[in-house]
């Protein structure tokens, strides 16, 4: 009877693993679009900033978005890991608050581990100075890159304080950017206020090898490239260096 009670048990338990199979393939499927997710361990980590990048406002639902309450504590974690050893950041962000843009770009810039980044889609807007807060940038292709003057939501007040307020706001962003890059301030400012480039806006549009001739994005490439600039940064791994046996031990791995 026991051994009966024992098999039953055996098949319970592999009828739990196996549905425990399918809720996981179920979730990630849902969540990552893939029924499998690779589990082993890497010396680089992967920042992913999408859609908008939410500050103090929650955006609607229906907004695919990056919230920087996310993103700080994973840079934190990043810093203080000992088996984190370089940072590849992908942006593909149409832009959003300006101060948590520049939160974030301040946090990846002063992180003491490699990083790289790369644009694909769009790195629009705020987007511009967390793309050049890495050591090195690269752009896809066909992606681009919007440069314009910043723009404030909500109520505005017409007064002479207004404009120098958002004027200050400006200033950071253009620093922090030349600060990060290899364009001048000049040059930067003429991109952001250039006039018949965009339909309805100021400002300039960059597709691929444009954002690299002004000097703003390091290099045209792929995942491939920014992976491989990203292990010519990474300290060199330690070889492995064999035991010596202890005296009286045998040395099993001695030749006979």
């Amino acid at each position: 009877m026991r051994r009966h009670q024992n098999a039953w048990l055996e098949m319970a338990h592999e009828g739990d693993k196996k549905a425990g199979d399918r809720s996981d393939v179920g979730e990630n499927i849902t969540e990552f679009g893939t029924t499998r997710v690779s589990s082993s361990k890497s010396a680089i980590q992967t920042l992913v900033i999408i859609g908008q990048i939410e500050g103090h406002v929650v955006l609607p639902s229906q907004n695919k978005t990056t919230k920087y309450e996310h993103v700080i504590p994973q840079l934190v974690a990043i810093e203080e890991s000992p088996e984190i050893e370089g940072l590849l950041l992908v942006l593909n962000t149409v832009g959003g608050d300006v101060e948590a843009g520049l939160a974030l770009s301040e946090m990846i810039a002063t992180l003491s581990k490699p990083t790289v980044s790369l644009v694909l889609g769009g790195g629009h807007s705020i987007g511009v100075p967390v793309a050049v807060a890495a050591d090195y940038t690269f752009i896809a292709p066909t992606a681009t890159m919007t440069i314009h003057p910043i723009r404030m939501n909500g109520l505005v007040i017409g007064v002479p304080q207004m404009y120098e307020y958002m004027d200050k706001m400006q200033d950071r962003v253009v620093r922090f950017v030349t600060g990060h890059s290899h364009i001048d301030e000049q040059k930067f400012r003429e991109l952001m206020f250039r006039t018949g480039d965009l339909a309805r806006d100021v400002g300039t549009v960059l597709v691929g090898q444009d954002a690299v001739d002004v000097h703003l994005i390091d290099q045209v490439g792929g995942i491939e490239n920014a992976l491989a600039k990203l292990r010519e940064f990474l300290p060199p791994r330690k070889k492995r260096v064999r035991r010596k046996p202890k005296s009286g031990t045998l040395d099993t791995g001695a030749k006979r």
